[in-house]
């Protein structure tokens, strides 16, 4: 149902079942609109029920979980609107990131993104290797945000991309990675030789473009359609 990692150190039962619950969401191992129990996700954690209802209800506030009363508890599907918000608002700050920190950037906030992204090359032309790329992008631009002191800004636009990471991540399953780590390797030298005119477009392509693929996860046939709040039969990200 869920993979279980240890615990990490200091880690409470709530603090547990909150992470485990949330990347096996993220991760899509829990699958948009499958049906959950409390009874059987405490007992694969083995812990209790409470801290199992407590997560589940923060995790229903960050739009991953929905309860229907008397008929059950599942998790969220994908819905097109937030996606167009939280695509819209990484947009708009990323530029302005990026901006600023072609005018000043940390030499060490520089060489994490380049231990990074050579983490990132590694997985070129492997296979299944998706998720591991998604955790390393997520930390990519992270990196960023806190070398310009803005971490609660990037936690802000994490906190609205539940479902936009998601759809990422399927549109990442049906396409290599390659073009997004030479992307990543755009950014690197343009904050190195600080090419502030150079933003605008490498944002471009590194958000909206790839929104042009994720119409296809709703032709018919798609094997995720399901995954999706159908609340507009034909979808338009961009």
């Amino acid at each position: 149902m869920v993979t279980i990692s240890p615990k990490l150190p200091g880690e409470n039962n709530k603090e547990f079942a909150y992470r485990i619950i949330k990347d096996s969401i993220m991760s899509l191992e829990l699958e948009p609109g499958q049906a959950i129990s409390e009874i059987e996700l405490a007992a694969a954690l083995q812990i209790s029920r409470t801290p199992i209802r407590e997560v589940l209800g923060k995790l229903r506030e960050e739009h991953l979980v929905e309860v229907i009363p008397q008929v059950g508890t599942y998790i969220s599907k994908i819905k097109p609107q937030l996606i167009k918000e939280a695509s819209f608002m990484r947009y708009t700050l990323e530029k302005e990131i990026l901006k600023l920190s072609c005018e000043q950037f940390p030499k060490a906030n520089l060489f994490d993104l380049k231990k990074n992204l050579a983490l990132q090359e590694d997985l070129i032309g492997c296979k299944g290797k998706e998720r591991e790329f998604h955790k390393l992008d997520k930390e990519f631009h992270r990196i960023i945000f806190e070398g310009k002191k803005n971490e609660n800004i990037w936690t802000a636009i994490m906190r609205i991309s539940t479902h936009y990471n998601r759809i990422r991540l399927l549109s990442e399953m049906q396409h290599n990675f390659d073009e997004p780590i030479a992307q990543h390797a755009k950014i690197i030298e343009i904050l190195e030789t600080k090419d502030c005119d150079a933003v605008e477009e490498i944002v471009r392509q590194h958000i909206v473009e790839p929104m042009k693929h994720w119409d296809d996860l709703f032709k018919e046939g798609s094997p995720y359609i399901k995954y999706f709040e159908m609340v507009d039969q034909n979808p338009v990200f961009l």
